[in-house]
């Protein structure tokens, strides 16, 4: 059972942070598809920061860096050339995908993995004796927390809210939705590099193209499963994360009686589920009420 448990902390944690972005720009009225590009290069550049630069510390400042940038250039794409906000997501999770595999290809030649020499830093043996858990783990219900009061109990989080459901009465007050969406993307950058970051250097030490594997987006189904709440939307993340353990605990205890493939996909299937059981419970996914108006101005 404690296996179990670390296993769905280890494998929850990255879906966690990066959904905390997805909530952000939610609630400033952004449906963020760039999630799984921010979430690769947060991943990559924390092992390329650790070989090339020779320290941790150097990878989580250059993916914290690259992901700001990336989340300006979506608000600019987004605020000052119109696109529409889905596409403009999509595209960046392109760029993501793409920057990533041209950065191996030309600092080792070929799209082979890059082994980092160690992780991030780790905590225990208070854990159990199954395995320690790196320090971004230990972080998370800060981080949760953190995003909670923030967005639910402060006078920066109402302003953000009436942002994205009502950004002309935001405007009559003084508050300027652009600017508040650019700090709600930013701020998503930073917590999508940790999460990259936990991803490739938490219990793996390896970088390899394609790892997140549609995790962006299921971080994206859990911010429309938990309706735009961070508590509610971090509890979809962990049961996407929960089922998907389940599988691979499945898959070692009946081996070839079980198609592995099944067992793998069980997690998309459950967030197929879970977005259609939102829609049901819900009336049908809806964007914040500004939306349509991020080409008013």
């Amino acid at each position: 059972m404690d296996e179990t448990i670390i296993a769905i902390l280890r494998s929850g944690t990255p879906l966690v942070y990066v959904t905390l972005a997805g909530v952000l720009a939610q609630r400033a009225g952004i449906w963020h598809l760039g999630l799984e590009g921010l979430m690769i290069i947060g991943a990559c550049s924390a092992v390329l920061g650790l070989v090339q630069g020779g320290s941790i510390i150097v990878g989580l400042g250059i993916g914290i860096v690259l992901c700001v940038l990336a989340s300006a250039l979506l608000w600019f794409v987004i605020e000052k050339l119109r696109a529409n906000p889905i596409i403009a997501g999509l595209g960046l999770t392109g760029l993501g995908l793409g920057g990533t595999d041209l950065a191996v290809q030309a600092i080792y030649g070929s799209q082979a993995s890059v082994n980092a020499p160690h992780g991030l830093p780790r905590l225990g043996p208070a854990f159990g004796e199954y395995g320690v858990l790196s320090i971004l783990v230990v972080l998370m219900p800060v981080a949760v927390i953190a995003v909670w009061i923030l967005t639910r109990r402060t006078r920066w989080g109402l302003q953000l809210a009436a942002c994205g459901e009502h950004p002309f009465a935001a405007r009559s007050v003084g508050v300027n939705p652009a600017r508040m969406r650019l700090a709600a993307l930013c701020l998503g950058g930073v917590l999508c590099a940790l999460g990259g970051a936990e991803l490739s250097m938490g219990s793996l030490q390896i970088f390899a193209y394609g790892m997140t594997a549609g995790r962006g987006f299921m971080a994206f189904a859990a911010v429309i499963f938990g309706g735009g709440n961070p508590l509610g939307a971090t509890g979809a993340a962990f049961f996407f994360a929960i089922v998907g353990a389940l599988g691979i605990r499945a898959q070692l205890l009946f081996g070839e009686r079980v198609p592995p493939d099944f067992l793998l996909a069980l997690p998309y299937v459950a967030t197929v589920i879970g977005v259609w059981i939102s829609g049901k419970l819900r009336g049908g996914a809806k964007a914040a009420a500004s939306f349509g108006e991020l080409r008013d101005y």
